[in-house]
C-alpha cells in the first residue's frame, strides 16, 4: 500500500489517539477526526478513492500496528461497521464488557471522552 508521508504522519496520529482508549470504553470514526488536528497537507485521496476524514480514520486503523487497539473504534450510531473482521471486532469489545443491545452500544455509557474528558458525545457535532 503506498500511503504519503503527510498521510502516514495523521495515521500515526490516529494510532496515538486510539492507544489512549481505556479497555471497555469506544471511540467513534468522527470523534477521531473531530479530535486531532485536521491534516493539511493530505489531498483526501486513498487508494484512488476521495475520502472523508472519518474515512481516513477508517483507512488508518486498517493498516494499523498490531499494538494498536483498532476494535474500540466503531461508528456513531454505536454499531461495528460491516468488513472484514467486525465478527472478530465483536467478540473483542464482548470479552471487554461491552453490552450490545439490538446490534448497537449506548455511547452515553461506553463512549470514552478523549485526553480532556469532553462530557458529551463529540460526534454529534460533525451533523
Amino acid at each position: 500500500m503506498n500511503i504519503s508521508e503527510g498521510q502516514q504522519a495523521y495515521f500515526d496520529e490516529v494510532w496515538n489517539f486510539v492507544r489512549q482508549v481505556p479497555r471497555g470504553k469506544v471511540v467513534t470514526y468522527g470523534q477521531i477526526a473531530q479530535a486531532l488536528p485536521k491534516p493539511q497537507e493530505i489531498d483526501f485521496h486513498f487508494n484512488g478513492k476521495t475520502v472523508s476524514i472519518a474515512q481516513l480514520v477508517g483507512n488508518a486503523l486498517a493498516i494499523c500496528p498490531e499494538d494498536v487497539p483498532w476494535h474500540r473504534v466503531i461508528n456513531a450510531q454505536g454499531k461495528v461497521s460491516s468488513r472484514a473482521g467486525a465478527s472478530q471486532q465483536l467478540q473483542l469489545l464482548n470479552e471487554e464488557g461491552l453490552i450490545f443491545t439490538q446490534g448497537r452500544i449506548d455511547l452515553n455509557q461506553y463512549q470514552w471522552q478523549g485526553p480532556n474528558g469532553v462530557n458529551h458525545p463529540m460526534q454529534q457535532q460533525l451533523f
